[in-house]
């Protein structure tokens, strides 16, 4: 009860907040630009839509106090899907037919982003997503990008790739899989089985559990049989953690190192999984990892501005999940600065952004790519030490 009452006052205050930005002193006469968000602020996927929902006020209170964009000030009309696929569905269409926005960030995952793209087409209005699975954006019976649909998580080939080029160099062969049957799961085991062999790397078991499942013991224990030397668990949220408390508890950790996906990208992941977590090791986005980065890395300055915000506003360093809202508000505020409210040239303007440096990334995007990153600019690999993040190489 307690949880839903904060959650609640989370919303009341974003919505507050959104509406008083629009009372602060030389208010436009002009009329607003208008974007939309469905996020899922509430329910199993609230660990990514909460961090996503406080990112909006920031970053909308930054550009109105500087006036707005080409003397507009900017409004974004957040929804909660609730994390269900059927409310995401109803909150872009009521976005689309009812708000009348020009483009929408989200939603917040792969499953829910995936039940909307074709919305996205349908009403010929850009959409970035913050969902990771390459589905998203890549249409698998066409082998062509969606048209209106944008995304600013890495893609799970990416992350593959980093893990396995990772693992080739500190000579692991041997590697067990195990992935939640969800659309994250399915894009990244998808991954894992097809770059396998470009590293020379075998997967000597193939484990699945479910997104509501509390216990992969039995899995756990089937793949401790085996002679994997490294277990790359495929999850998001609590699933995580479970696997890699289990990892621990189970003696794998003697025999296996564990990789995680990069969605163990928060702190809090860390401090659920306790102890066991030391060790692990995953790619991440380099806003996981800002104060680390050498002084001429050209994401560092702006990372460490929006962490400075960030942590002053709600007491914490911002997890990845902040930085993939952050990144797609930043698009949306770039195209609108350059061709205004237009949603075709909005879509076009997207389409052929370069060198946008980013919370996750330096976003390169081409009518063949509506992602714009690659594994060497866009993730770092990293390793749990004493309760927090080191980049290792």
């Amino acid at each position: 009860m307690l949880r839903i009452f904060k959650t609640s006052l989370l919303i009341m205050a974003i919505s507050l907040f959104l509406s008083s930005v629009f009372a602060i002193n030389g208010y436009s006469k002009s009329k607003p630009y208008v974007l939309g968000a469905d996020l899922s602020i509430t329910g199993r996927f609230s660990f990514l839509g909460d961090p996503e929902a406080k990112t909006v006020p920031l970053v909308i209170d930054q550009i109105n106090k500087k006036g707005g964009i080409n003397g507009h000030l900017l409004k974004v009309i957040v929804y909660n899907d609730e994390s269900d696929t059927t409310k995401a569905r109803l909150n872009i269409e009521r976005l689309i037919k009812k708000d009348h926005v020009t483009a929408i960030i989200g939603p917040s995952e792969s499953s829910t982003s995936l039940a909307v793209v074709d919305l996205a087409k349908r009403y010929k209005i850009p959409l970035i997503a913050m969902g990771s699975s390459e589905r998203i954006v890549l249409n698998l019976k066409t082998g062509k990008q969606r048209r209106w649909v944008f995304k600013t998580p890495q893609s799970a080939s990416i992350v593959v790739e980093k893990i396995y080029a990772f693992m080739r160099e500190k000579g692991i062969k041997r590697v067990a899989i195990i992935t939640i049957n969800a659309a994250f799961g399915f894009d990244g085991r998808r991954q894992l089985i097809k770059y396998a062999p470009e590293y020379g790397i075998k997967i000597v078991a193939d484990e699945k559990y479910g997104p509501k499942d509390t216990d992969m013991s039995v899995q756990l224990t089937k793949i401790k049989s085996t002679n994997a030397q490294a277990l790359v668990n495929w999850s998001a949220g609590p699933t995580q953690v479970i696997v890699t408390r289990q990892w621990k508890q189970l003696g794998l950790s003697k025999k296996m190192f564990l990789f995680q996906s990069h969605a163990f990208g928060s702190i809090r992941d860390i401090k659920l999984s306790g102890s066991a977590a030391e060790g692990v090791y995953l790619p991440l986005g380099k806003i996981n990892v800002g104060w680390l980065l050498p002084a001429n890395d050209p994401q560092k300055k702006p990372i460490m501005a929006f962490a400075k915000s960030y942590k002053k506003l709600y007491g914490i360093w911002p997890p990845s999940f902040a930085g993939h809202a952050k990144d797609a508000l930043g698009l949306l505020i770039d195209a609108l600065k350059t061709v205004g409210p237009n949603k075709a040239k909005i879509r076009n303007y997207i389409e052929h952004k370069k060198d946008y440096i980013g919370m996750h990334g330096i976003f390169n995007f081409s009518p063949n790519d509506h992602n714009g990153l690659t594994k060497d600019s866009a993730l770092v690999m990293v390793e749990v030490k004493n309760g927090g993040w080191v980049i290792v190489h």
